[in-house]
This record gives structure tokens, C-alpha cells and sequence, in this order.
């Protein structure tokens, strides 16, 4: 479901953590045998609470669940401020002209 919200750039809820989320999907990877997710969070909770400002974050994709796609706008931040740490390997990414040579290329 996430590589689909990523080929439709369409945001999801999920629950991760045991808190319900609202994000996009931007990138999906590995680290050794760990697939992971880098997302951009701007709607749901937190482990701190109710989200304030939306922000990037790391999900292991084992600990994500109940994943649907919703409708409205897709949020990917205004800018890095430093390179994403989130994973090793990356095989997709939204952005076209991703710097981190994914393994596969979405249109």
C-alpha cells in the first residue's frame, strides 16, 4: 500500500507504534534485512501526543499496520536540512531526482 501511495503521490493513515498516523511515503529501503520507510508526518499522534509540527521520520515497515489511503494533499516537507540516515539501501523514492541511485525508478 505504500509503494501505491507513493506511485499515486496520495497520503495514507496508519498506525505505527501503536499511534495513529497520517503521512506520505518517500522513501522505501532497507538497512542489512530491516525494510524501512522514510515519511513525512503531518497529521495523527505521536509517542509524544498529538502532532504539532509535521516532520520527517523513520518507520520500520514490520511495526506499520492498518494502512489505508486517504484523500487530500501530498506533504513532503519545503526542504532537508541534512541527508536522510534512515536507511542503507534505497529502493524507491517520490523524489525524480533523487540523489541515492534507488533500485527502482517511479513514474
Amino acid at each position: 500500500m505504500l509503494l501505491e501511495a507513493m506511485r499515486e503521490r496520495r497520503p495514507v493513515a496508519c498506525v505505527y507504534q501503536g499511534h495513529r498516523r497520517e503521512i506520505c511515503p518517500v522513501m522505501l529501503g532497507r538497512t542489512g534485512l530491516e525494510e524501512k520507510a522514510l515519511v513525512f508526518q503531518f497529521g495523527g499522534t505521536t509517542s509524544k501526543g498529538p502532532i504539532g509540527k509535521a516532520d520527517w521520520k523513520c518507520f520500520k515497515l514490520a511495526e506499520i499496520t492498518d494502512v489505508v489511503l486517504i484523500d487530500g494533499r501530498w506533504h513532503s516537507g519545503s526542504e532537508h536540512s541534512e541527508a536522510q540516515r534512515c536507511m542503507k539501501m534505497v529502493e524507491y523514492d517520490v523524489n525524480p531526482a533523487s540523489p541515492y541511485s534507488p533500485a527502482f525508478k517511479l513514474k
